[in-house]
């Protein structure tokens, strides 16, 4: 499903495999349910041949294909996962960006090269910085300061083009300047991004990640580098795009890395249905969202059924399961609960609570005050 609320609007197209094949129906290449074929003869017995092991495979497939979806959330059973809660995950900054400060309703980061002013309802205190800082900057989000408002940008200095390379960690990836104030990285999620790294890098064996509602395919490409096979979903063949801009200006395209336009709910339900197993599990889920054939979703009514999935094609060693939620009124409990009823009878813990970004000052190098971006629960084993 596509993000309203933190990404551009765009009509979505078919998927597409890492190999750039495009798919039908929606489904990812090399999952599509296999042509029929005539049955062979049979043997003198009577006793039908033996399948070969791609031809029990692709029966399989077309069995779980053609299942229908689930649609209730199971009973778990089972003692619930520790917890550990509130956890506050920082990021102080990274390579190419810092927040250098905050105030009046507005935020100035520095995004490689350019200075940024856009809106953030968060930063209710007076700024810290002086007027000349904030008004020597390159570029400026004006219009409508609602998550999902349109506007444009005013450039103070010179005419600035659409995008410009950036890195974090060790993803190469564009900033953009779209008309909905998001410029294709959302770097307190560097604080996720930084414990997958770490899990795939000393797992002794490569780990399948899945990264759900993966926008611009900065963590897949995090992730990737790191050693592991990823599966990224995204409804908005928009954001399949960048991302595929992203991976060649990293010169990356020879990882694994399977690119699918997709709802995301539809892409799990067929994964349980098929039986398939992830290692990690990142979730980024809007608030209000659009798959590419109308398919509605709304965080309230179907983020339960989402993580109830999701465990289902958590692989017996699992590393972990990471759910985020932008924009909404909920306190992290909420979220927290829902993970520990989730998981029910897995073990493990449940951290929760916020990912906050902290100013740094215009050096970068100046710990001045948090601001709070975004509730998490993430489940881990013990």
């Amino acid at each position: 499903m596509k993000d309203k609320d933190r990404r551009p609007r765009g009509k979505a197209e078919p998927a597409t495999s890492s190999r750039g094949a495009p798919s039908r129906g929606g489904q990812a290449a090399g999952n599509r349910p296999p042509q029929a074929k005539p049955l062979a003869a049979r043997n003198a017995d009577s006793r039908p041949p033996a399948r070969s092991a791609p031809e029990k495979t692709a029966a399989k497939a077309a069995v779980s294909d053609a299942a229908p979806p689930r649609a209730e959330v199971r009973v778990r059973t089972g003692a619930k996962p520790q917890e550990c809660i509130p956890v506050i995950l920082e990021t102080k900054g990274a390579r190419d960006y810092h927040l250098i400060d905050s105030g009046d309703g507005l935020k100035l980061e520095q995004y490689g090269p350019y200075r940024i002013v856009r809106p953030e309802a968060q930063a209710l205190w007076p700024k810290t910085l002086p007027p000349h800082v904030w008004e020597n900057v390159d570029s400026i989000f004006t219009g409508d300061t609602d998550e999902d408002g349109m506007g444009r940008w005013r450039f103070p200095k010179d005419a600035l083009g659409e995008t410009w390379p950036m890195q974090i960690l060790d993803a190469e990836f564009y900033g953009r300047f779209t008309a909905f104030r998001h410029v294709g990285v959302f770097p307190e999620q560097l604080a996720h991004w930084s414990w997958m790294k770490e899990k795939v890098e000393t797992a002794g064996r490569p780990l399948k990640v899945l990264n759900l509602f993966g926008y611009t395919g900065v963590a897949s490409l995090i992730a990737a580098k790191a050693g592991a096979e990823v599966t990224h979903v995204d409804a908005s063949k928009k954001a399949i795009g960048w991302a595929r801009e992203n991976q060649a200006l990293g010169r990356a395209e020879h990882l694994p890395i399977r690119w699918i336009c997709e709802d995301a709910m539809k892409f799990i339900q067929r994964e349980e249905r098929r039986g398939s197993r992830y290692d990690i599990i990142l979730t980024d889920p809007p608030k209000f969202g659009r798959g590419p054939n109308g398919e509605v979703w709304q965080l309230f009514d179907h983020l339960a059924l989402m993580l109830d999935i999701c465990r289902e094609i958590l692989s017996p060693e699992a590393k972990g399961l990471v759910l985020t939620a932008y924009s909404i009124r909920a306190s992290f409990y909420s979220i927290h609960e829902l993970m520990r009823e989730t998981m029910r009878g897995r073990g493990g813990v449940v951290e929760s609570g916020e990912l906050i970004l902290r100013e740094g000052g215009v050096d970068g190098n100046e710990p001045g005050r948090a601001l709070s971006t975004s509730l998490f629960s993430r489940w881990v084993p013990k």
